[in-house]
């Protein structure tokens, strides 16, 4: 202390201070400003953030679209022949069980954001959002362009049926599709009650927070979001047409143009009259043997 005060009593001295002191502002000033300026994290391993899109390692953006052979991808994903990062297909399997959402009651005081109480008996559903690769295998579909890993929006609920059909499903009931994202403890995602960040969700990349001029992502883009029985993107990306009880469909799950927390929770749902570039679907099956 009595060698700093000698400093700083000599005039030499309390200029090396004040440049020290103000060095060290500038840096943390820096430091903030960068810290405002870095997106958020988002795009998995083997995955890079290009604008608003994840793509694969190795590619470019290119009038939004994901461009070139990718040299990796992410976990949930595979390349195909020419290079693209598609999600890697199969359907997970669900025992039967009682749904029962609202004891917590997460957002909301009504119960009109509740699911009633549904016993669902055993079924399989998509481990993923059906993509344009799928759907272009289907003969009985209509021909479509675009990336082939992207999930296929744009669609009816009735043109989501002949697709699934020709798989052998359906769509998926309204407590088939909430129990595979809510599970029997009733998850507020499909991960788990909290953690809604840009890394686990599509969401938020049309206006914010995750980017801004964004569209569908890549299917499995966002592999820390699968669900514990490893279902991916039942929270954003494309919100998925399913059954509902009442008749008619509803479109679930949230999509990349949602910013509230509560359009992503495992049991909202909206009913659109009409298609859209933010609704896609999956497709539900028999149990297996």
């Amino acid at each position: 202390m009595k060698r700093l005060a000698r400093v700083y009593a000599h005039p030499l001295g309390r200029l090396a201070l004040g440049l020290a002191g103000l060095g060290l502002g500038a840096l943390l000033v820096a430091r903030f400003a960068l810290e405002r300026r870095l997106p958020p994290e988002r795009c998995p391993v083997g995955m890079l953030a290009l604008g608003p899109r994840c793509c694969g390692a190795g590619q470019t953006l290119v009038a939004g679209d994901c461009t070139g052979r990718a040299q990796s991808c992410s976990s949930a994903q595979e390349l195909d022949a020419k290079g693209q990062c598609v999600a890697r297909s199969g359907v997970v399997s669900f025992t039967a069980g009682e749904l029962q959402i609202g004891a917590a009651d997460w957002e909301g005081a009504t119960g009109a954001e509740r699911f009633p109480r549904t016993h669902v008996d055993a079924f399989q559903l998509d481990r993923s959002e059906v993509t344009l690769e799928r759907w272009l295998r289907c003969s009985a579909c209509p021909p479509r362009a675009g990336e082939p890993g992207l999930p296929l929006s744009d669609v009816t609920p009735a043109e989501a049926e002949v697709f699934c059909q020709s798989q052998a499903g359906r769509l998926p009931t309204a407590a088939e599709w909430v129990w595979a994202a809510a599970g029997g403890s009733a998850r507020r995602y499909a991960w788990g009650n909290s953690g809604l960040v840009c890394r686990r969700a599509a969401f938020g990349l049309e206006h914010g927070p995750c980017a801004d001029g964004g569209r569908p992502e890549l299917a499995g883009s966002r592999p820390d979001g699968a669900s514990p029985e490893g279902v991916l993107d039942l929270s954003g990306n494309v919100a998925e047409w399913t059954r509902e009880r009442a008749g008619g469909y509803a479109a679930r799950g949230g999509s990349y143009r949602s910013t509230a927390a509560a359009d992503l929770k495992a049991w909202a749902a909206v009913a659109p009259a009409e298609k859209a570039l933010h609704i896609g679907f999956r497709c539900a099956y028999p149990a297996g043997p």
